[in-house]
């Protein structure tokens, strides 16, 4: 046992306090709610550890009790907010089929805590294995733990982590007063433009939106060029080739080739991909699973755990998660009760059980172990989502075959996506537990109390998720649900898996498309082996998959975003021991520029839904002549806030006095 770890189980340290778990519950509550919109809008949610750790310790440092092991709690709680909200990208397709015509408040927050809890409960035997044991990266983990122990009773912490808010603050207030900007119609919010290539189409434009820049900056280089691949692979290949000797205007027959075919061809690069993923790592995670049972054993006969060791115990997570599966069922009956589907709901009932506990299992060691490798934000749960959705829709299949009514096919279909949004909320949780895990074994926390908090950010967040998505649905809509406007948000992944589950259950898949992606993908593995043979830059074939799959307007912003945080890493580096300090005021001011375009878009959506109006904030005195200039302003404005914010920040760097050297593993725990 370490000094440190003797001299904190002799003294009481404040950990799992109602004052965390309060501040924790506010800013999960912020930070869903943006997640939610921005997963809606664009099918990407932003990592919220470091954000609520630097605001934990802005807020917690007036009081003297305070320590690193209550801000550890804070961000551990309010870490659920970037894992949760991507359970919309599964239900929002109860409406798009028609299932649904709202978010059920009770029925919604339930299918979000089974899962997130189960999620909790299947990740705890694997942290000796993943975390202790294991020798994976972590990047947000060992990142978070930096950031708590800078702030931890230090006066060059403090001025750190004061530097860290108002950077924070800085891009959320400009990227929030862009986004003002673009609903008064004073700038555009996006350019697109179609043109014809020989007899065929294609398009060039992108979105004018700092939160997809400043998700481009944490993705990094390498899965911002490869989407960059997907693109070109979707719009210089795919689409004239598609569109070639295609009549009509060019605008309209790119954005409908695009929707019925190209989005198909990404979805088949995404889903061999993540099958390829799976088995990468099914042989490290089978050994880690074989160590966690083997500690197991080891403390059954009597061995003392340091107090950083101790998990929950095995016989709670056993009990907890049986005890979950009972409302799991209860969930499971609501759909099925008084339908089509009510005659067979015994044996839906136990095949999803069963369907839930196995794979659930499996992708909690899964997402696990991605987390570790490449971090919570880049790990591709929505691959696993895909993959889940078919798994669950072939399932149906094999038990009642395609050839049923069509109130029969919607009946089973949404069934596929309920059983789908659980194990979604497994595979989120567990991909970001282990994540909060690493942290909490760098800074010395309890882990039976990190899980516990976990599990306390879970209902939170499962509060929050329904009635932000009734919000949404009633002023925005979503894309491809009845009477659907032009302004309803994409939900690109919910539509995309509900086209998957009616594709299989009802016969109408493009598998043209997803085959011929399928083959793409094969191809993109192998470039991708082929270049970390050559110890060139990775291209992840999933992110291709993404960027053949979302499209240019959202797609290429993201990646100049990651092109800029290359290039700000790269001033970074050059500042020798303040570097990773530098590095951190880049994520904060990117996870800035998220935050405020998301939380006012969540803001805007409660103006619409209070006013019935879709552009309540338009100027009365701007026309449609005024568009050209809404072009140009926009432009010119995004260009030169973009310069400012990142210029603002490096300021900010070279004014901040920093701590002569960043915390090793050991040194972290010396904070508490």
């Amino acid at each position: 046992m370490s000094n440190a770890s003797a001299a904190a189980s002799t003294r009481p340290i404040a950990e799992l306090t109602l004052r965390g778990v309060a501040l924790g519950g506010l800013i999960t509550l912020l930070f869903t709610a943006a997640n939610v919109y921005l997963g809606l809008k664009v099918g990407l949610t932003f990592a919220t550890s470091i954000p609520a750790a630097v605001i934990s310790m802005a807020i917690l440092r007036f009081f003297k009790d305070s320590s690193i092991l209550e801000n550890n709690i804070v961000q551990t709680i309010a870490s659920a907010a970037g894992t949760l909200a991507a359970i919309i990208f599964v239900l929002p397709g109860l409406i798009i089929i028609g299932w649904w015509q709202g978010f059920p408040f009770w029925t919604t927050a339930g299918i979000t805590a089974t899962g997130g809890i189960l999620g909790v409960m299947f990740s705890v035997p694997l942290r000796r294995a993943l975390v202790v044991g294991g020798d994976l990266p972590y990047p947000e983990g060992r990142a978070a733990a930096e950031v708590l122990a800078i702030g931890a009773e230090s006066r060059q912490g403090a001025a750190e982590s004061a530097a860290g808010l108002r950077v924070l603050v800085l891009g959320s207030v400009a990227s929030a007063g862009f986004a003002i900007l673009t609903q008064l119609k004073l700038a555009a919010a996006e350019i697109m433009r179609w043109f014809k290539v020989g007899a065929g189409v294609s398009g060039v434009g992108g979105g004018l939106s700092f939160a997809l820049l400043g998700v481009g900056h944490l993705v990094g280089l390498s899965v911002g060029v490869a989407q960059l691949v997907g693109l070109i692979t979707a719009y210089v290949i795919l689409l004239p080739l598609l569109t070639w000797g295609g009549a009509g205007d060019a605008a309209a027959l790119g954005a409908s080739v695009f929707k019925q075919d190209i989005r198909f061809f990404g979805a088949g690069v995404i889903g061999v991909a993540a099958i390829w993923t799976l088995l990468k790592i099914a042989a490290p995670v089978i050994g880690g699973i074989r160590s966690a049972m083997a500690a197991s054993r080891a403390r059954g006969r009597g061995q003392v755990l340091d107090l950083t060791e101790r998990d929950l115990p095995i016989g709670i997570v056993a009990g907890g998660s049986l005890a979950i599966l009972a409302p799991t069922a209860w969930l499971l009956w609501s759909t099925i009760a008084g339908g089509p589907l009510a005659a067979s709901a015994a044996l839906l009932i136990a095949g999803a059980i069963v369907f839930i506990v196995v794979i659930g299992l499996m992708i909690a060691a899964v997402t696990g172990y991605m987390a570790g490798l490449i971090g919570a934000s880049n790990s591709p749960v929505s691959g696993i989502g895909i993959l889940s959705v078919l798994a669950s829709s072939l399932m149906l299949v094999g038990l009642f075959g395609r050839d049923q009514p069509a109130g029969t096919i919607q009946a089973l279909v949404a069934y596929a996506l309920i059983v789908t949004g659980i194990v979604f909320g497994v595979a989120t949780i567990a991909n970001d537990n282990l994540q909060d895990l690493k942290t909490g074994q760098l800074v010395g926390a309890t882990p039976w109390k990190q899980q516990v908090a976990l599990v306390i950010g879970v209902v939170f967040g499962s509060l929050v998720v329904p009635p932000v998505l009734q919000v949404l649905r009633d002023t925005a809509g979503f894309a491809g649900m009845p009477g659907a406007g032009p302004n309803a948000l994409a939900a690109p992944q919910a539509n995309l898996i509900s086209s998957l589950a009616t594709g299989v259950l009802g016969g109408g898949l493009n598998a043209r498309m997803l085959f011929w992606g399928a083959v793409a993908g094969l191809f993109f593995i192998a470039m991708d082996e082929t270049l970390g043979v050559l110890k060139r830059l990775r291209l992840p074939p999933l992110a291709v998959g993404i960027g053949v799959y979302l499209g240019m307007a959202t797609i290429l912003p993201v990646s100049i975003g990651a092109i800029l945080g290359w290039l700000y890493d790269k001033w970074a580096d050059k500042r020798g021991h303040g570097a990773e300090f530098a590095r951190r005021m880049g994520v904060l001011i990117a996870t800035g520029m998220i935050v405020g375009e998301s939380l006012w878009g969540v803001a805007f959506a409660g103006i619409v839904y209070g006013t019935g109006k879709d552009t309540p904030l338009a100027l009365p005195f701007i026309g449609d002549g005024f568009e050209s200039w809404e072009l140009v302003i926009g432009l010119v404005l995004f260009v030169g806030l973009t310069w400012w914010l990142y210029a603002a920040t490096r300021g900010t760097v070279e004014r901040t006095p920093v701590a002569p050297e960043g915390p090793s593993d050991d040194s972290v725990a010396t904070y508490r």
